[in-house]
């Protein structure tokens, strides 16, 4: 028996081979069935048959990861026409093209090569591409095609995405139409390069959200794109194509970039140690993300309330849209340009305008920019076209300037068009004048250094002689709401431990963008890991941020003390020098949005799960409102603000906006109106009037969105122009229910009747 092992493991070996895969590579001999598969080379993708989602039957060839254990399809062939059945196999013909045939022989998808070669075959690459080439000719420049070419909905590594400037050829991303469809989908991503580069996405043929144009370094919108340890970033510009791609410098990553179903599009990473993908960045993050929001010469900034203002110099167009909260109509100059006389002044921190109607030049000093700019009347606003070492080139916009936004890190300058008067006596100073301006100027400036560094000294050494070992309520008495302390005791002040800073640098690698887990009207959160081990978040107050030090110390004082088990739970604070910063528990299944809006996480919700996180949101506002030693009112209760746990059970955050009160006080009025459009209850939208019920509304809302999967603000509808609250209200009174509740939830119509009855009873 010994004798024969040997020659029975090889015989095994080829049947598992067999079965398994073929190689990787297709002759006109050796071709494919559905349940063969070919792996490449090196094992990292695989090609063959496959169903989508959880419930469709229809067949598809495609290519995924082979080393991960969810089949996540990056590449597929027959989109448009699927095979009902196991039929179909996948060939190479003499003519020289690859054919997907189902039983009666009929072709489903085919290359659409025009060239001929002896030997056909069809090979798939290390890289996932799969290409179409001679038997004895591996040259690249000769494939008769490749899928590179022809992308889906992913980008991976080395991969085009641009275009063909001699031929016209654009490589572009589509959506899937639903997980259960890869048929093209609503949206698409293109690199653009009409005027100067951007990614831009579109729906149907409009624009809904653009990246801005490559500045050197990553597209101008997108400030946490940097190479790092996991991906290097490029965008390839000549006289025959303009393309941007990405590459892996860590080969052991799997990382790719893909536009879902809905339109979020998102670079996401497989960890092997928890066998799921991790949204990296999401594009369209936020309200600012959304193309033209404030119109032209508005600027849009995440961390202010309204979102939307006109640049300095400039006022709304429309007044009465803009107190209506629509910006759309832009700004204009307070004093028009007449050509002569006019200068430029400098805005700092943006994602820079729309370029589609730009001009540029890649060897243009800024000086030299800033002339050929003034000479041009047509021309409204100039900057460096690359920011690396010291900035260089020459990037003009010939008309409006749409679509900016406040960048709270890695912001640009851009230098826009203004009338002379608006630029004061300076813009119109002869050289000599500037020389003497300078002559005194300098050395006072000098002077002025000298004092503020000798202040700062002084300041410092005296910051150093106190040592905080507790925070108390007193030390942050600055908190505006008089009624905080009338009905506190002096002697309830609260310890909260202080974590030095150096032990939140080392918990999260220096703060590092691989750590970054969240962003907000507050700053950046950065998840961490202390020196016991304990996971934690950290909420770093950016310097940029108008919800600054007010909304610090409010946050202290209002969740200090409250103990509840769907509130997140505050750790310490850290206040050193200009750093403040908040540690809470971290919560490993983030944000309940995450979930609800998204069309394949929300497969992971079903009744019950959505049942148990209303019923917790509610005990939650239950203890606020009732239950805690001073009644709070959130003010901001949103999808985004409700944290899971391991288990999915939802924790109220994020209480920079709440106000506290005593006694039998339940509201106020206020000013300054904070919150998120489409949460507020109209009393506190328009006249500043909130209370507990300001709350329950927003929970309404907040039911109504866990129950149907879609977003208040973002609802769409053919037949009106309702949000998500008027669809459901106008439904409700026909007694139709039908479309009003998520596909994964199986509940009868009488519960989900019920449930929005009393969601719209509060709202």
């Amino acid at each position: 028996m010994e004798k024969f092992l040997p020659f029975l493991l090889l015989c095994l070996l080829i049947f598992l081979r067999k079965v398994n895969g073929q190689g990787d590579m297709i002759t006109t001999t050796k071709f494919i069935k559905d349940g063969e598969t070919i792996v490449s080379s090196d094992g990292t993708f695989e090609l063959g048959f496959f169903s989508p989602g959880n419930t469709s039957t229809n067949r598809y060839v495609g290519i995924w990861y082979k080393k991960i254990s969810v089949i996540t399809p990056v590449w597929v062939a027959n989109r448009l026409v699927p095979l009902t059945n196991k039929s179909g196999v996948l060939k190479v013909i003499q003519s020289g093209g690859v054919a997907l045939q189902n039983v009666t022989n009929s072709t489903i998808w085919s290359t659409n090569s025009s060239r001929f070669v002896q030997n056909p075959v069809a090979q798939l690459l290390d890289t996932g591409n799969f290409v179409l080439r001679d038997a004895n000719d591996p040259n690249p420049e000769n494939f008769l095609w490749q899928s590179f070419d022809y992308p889906t909905d992913t980008l991976i590594a080395n991969m085009k995405l641009g275009r063909d400037l001699i031929t016209g050829f654009e490589r572009y991303l589509s959506s899937w139409k639903s997980s259960d469809d890869p048929a093209p989908g609503d949206y698409t991503y293109h690199c653009d390069p009409t005027g100067y580069p951007q990614d831009v996405m579109r729906k149907g043929a409009d624009v809904i959200y653009r990246a801005g144009p490559w500045n050197g370094l990553r597209w101008s919108g997108a400030p946490n794109m940097v190479n790092n340890s996991i991906t290097s970033f490029g965008l390839v510009m000549n006289n025959k194509e303009i393309y941007y791609k990405y590459e892996l410098v860590n080969k052991s990553v799997v990382s790719a970039l893909v536009v879902k179903p809905n339109g979020n599009t998102m670079r996401l990473i497989w960890i092997a140690k928890t066998q799921g993908w991790v949204n990296y960045h999401s594009a369209d993050a936020d309200d600012c993300d959304t193309y033209k929001l404030c119109g032209a010469y508005g600027t849009c900034n995440i961390l202010s309330d309204p979102v939307c203002h006109c640049l300095d110099k400039f006022e709304p167009k429309h007044q009465d849209d803009w107190n209506r909260a629509d910006w759309t109509s832009g700004c204009v100059r307070k004093t028009p340009l007449n050509c002569t006389g006019d200068g430029f002044i400098m805005y700092s921190g943006v994602k820079l305008p729309d370029t589609r109607t730009s001009w540029f030049n890649e060897t243009m000093s800024l000086d030299e920019c800033r002339a050929v700019c003034l000479r041009n009347c047509s021309c409204m606003g100039y900057t460096n076209l690359d920011i690396r070492n010291g900035g260089s080139g020459c990037l003009i916009w010939i008309e409006e300037l749409i679509d900016i936004r406040q960048l709270s890190q890695s912001g640009q300058d851009i230098y826009i068009r203004m009338s002379a008067s608006e630029i004061g006596s300076a813009g119109s100073s002869s050289k000599g004048d500037k020389s003497v301006i300078l002559a005194v100027a300098l050395p006072l400036l000098f002077a002025l250094i000298l004092l503020g560094l000798g202040v700062g000294l002084i300041l410092y050494k005296r910051r150093r002689r106190e040592d905080p070992v507790v925070m108390t309520r007193g030390r942050f008495s600055g908190h505006n709401n008089k009624n905080d302390n009338t009905n506190q005791s002096h002697h309830e002040d609260f310890e909260l431990p202080l974590l030095d800073l150096l032990t939140l640098i080392n918990a999260t690698d220096n703060f590092s963008i691989a750590n970054k887990i969240g962003e907000g009207g507050f700053g950046l959160v950065y998840k961490g890991v202390l020196e016991g081990g304990q996971e934690v978040a950290v909420k770093r107050l950016s310097e940029t941020s108008k919800q600054g030090i007010h909304e610090f110390k409010n946050e202290v004082n209002c969740i200090a003390k409250l103990q509840h088990r769907n509130l997140v739970k505050l750790l310490g604070c850290c206040v050193q020098g200009e750093e403040k910063m908040l540690v809470y528990e971290y919560l490993q299944n983030k944000s309940l949005d995450i979930y609800i809006f998204d069309e394949e996480r929300s497969a992971l919700l079903d009744w019950p799960k959505r049942f148990n996180i209303i019923n917790g949101i509610a005990r939650g506002l239950m203890y606020l409102h009732q239950d805690s030693r001073l009644r709070i009112i959130h003010r901001d209760l949103k999808a985004s603000n409700v944290l899971l746990d391991t288990e999915m059970n939802p924790k109220i955050s994020d209480f920079g906006m709440a106000r506290s009160f005593g006694g039998d006080e339940t509201g106020a009025n206020t000013r300054r109106v904070v919150g998120t459009y489409g949460y507020m209850s109209p009393e506190y939208a328009v006249d500043g009037i909130f209370s507990v019920k300001s709350d329950v509304f927003s929970f309404g809302v907040l039911v109504l969105e866990i129950v149907s999967g879609k977003k208040n603000r973002r609802f769409v509808h053919p037949d009106h122009h309702l949000n998500l609250l008027g669809h459901v209200n106008t439904m409700s009174q026909l007694l139709c229910v039908k479309g009003l509740y998520s596909k994964y939830l199986l509940m009868s119509s009488r519960v989900v009747y019920k449930l929005l009855t009393l969601s719209m009873y509060i709202t």
